[in-house]
């Protein structure tokens, strides 16, 4: 039994439940989940703890007592910029935690366009015999914008299938790993040689449409954009008209200025667009129940919290 027993509501439309039971596992018994906003009113007061995904921040308002906000995942925009998340209220994302499975999702498409994996099933349908020379991933070069832990993780298998890495960041730590490190105002030379950019940066008020179509012109139209970071940094509109105009190989896309995706976006049908729904670093209960029990302990022993937000950068 814990010697402190702080109120926390778990918050999430589809796992609430999952994470209240594991959190109870480890002896934490003040604990109380919702999934929706009706069900979240009745709970949410004196909640010192609050561990959510797509909260409906209005009713923060309900409640001062609120100590500590972890999100269930790596964005915090929402939150960062509503006026009803209180100043003294610590913020926390998931960090260290999706790396592997998103850069395993965006290999997948490299090795899919380059072992021309479309083509071969036609071929098998049709019963051809029709071989071709694949593209190799060695030697091509990919942008990462966004040098984090998800970043990291990409230049991890890059090195492994030897291509040349650029790298572009704020703040350059992660600059002696990438072959070439540019900052954001170098955007145009970043994207001029890539084979394929690779977003991984978060929303913020500087990321807002930072593709747009001049960046999406400036790439090669060979190249490919894979956007696993947030749909808000890429230009939509402008994305589609390049796409259309044949400028770009093709797009990968797991995130979207508006999610879900409406069934009247010309995303859907374009043949050179891949669209998955978010999914590339999904949450689970197994990996980011275990990161938020090991900072709801650092949080019990009055220790600094892991994934910190500064408010003043947005993430």
């Amino acid at each position: 039994m814990k010697t402190r027993q702080p109120k926390i509501v778990v918050y999430s439309p589809n796992q609430a439940k999952d994470y209240e039971n594991m959190i109870r596992k480890q002896g934490y018994t003040n604990v109380f989940s919702a999934s929706s906003p009706a069900e979240v009113k009745e709970i949410i007061a004196d909640t010192e703890i609050l561990l959510c995904w797509k909260f409906p921040l209005h009713l923060l308002s309900e409640t001062d007592s609120i100590k500590w906000i972890q999100s269930l995942g790596a964005g915090v925009d929402d939150l960062v910029s509503s006026p009803h998340v209180s100043k003294q209220s610590q913020l926390t994302r998931i960090v260290d935690q999706f790396g592997v499975p998103i850069a395993e999702y965006v290999f997948s498409y490299f090795l899919h366009f380059n072992q021309r994996i479309t083509a071969i099933q036609s071929a098998q349908k049709e019963k051809k015999w029709a071989p071709f020379e694949p593209e190799l991933l060695s030697g091509k070069t990919i942008g990462i914008a966004g040098l984090g832990s998800i970043g990291g993780e990409m230049i991890r298998k890059a090195r492994a299938f030897d291509m040349k890495i650029h790298g572009l960041s704020v703040s350059g730590k992660q600059a002696q790993f990438v072959d070439k490190h540019f900052h954001p105002d170098e955007w145009r030379e970043f994207v001029k040689e890539l084979d394929y950019l690779v977003l991984v940066l978060p929303f913020t008020e500087n990321t807002y449409h930072v593709v747009n179509r001049d960046i999406l012109l400036a790439m090669k139209p060979s190249a490919y954009l894979v956007n696993v970071g947030r749909g808000q940094v890429v230009a939509e509109d402008d994305l589609i008209d390049v796409l259309k105009s044949g400028h770009l190989r093709g797009a990968v896309l797991d995130v979207f200025e508006h999610e879900p995706l409406s069934e009247e976006s010309p995303l859907w049908e374009m043949p050179n667009v891949y669209v998955t729904p978010h999914l590339s670093g999904i949450s689970t209960p197994s990996r980011v129940g275990h990161f938020f029990l090991e900072n709801l302990k650092r949080y019990i022993n009055e220790e600094e919290l892991a994934g910190i937000v500064d408010r003043n950068s947005g993430y």
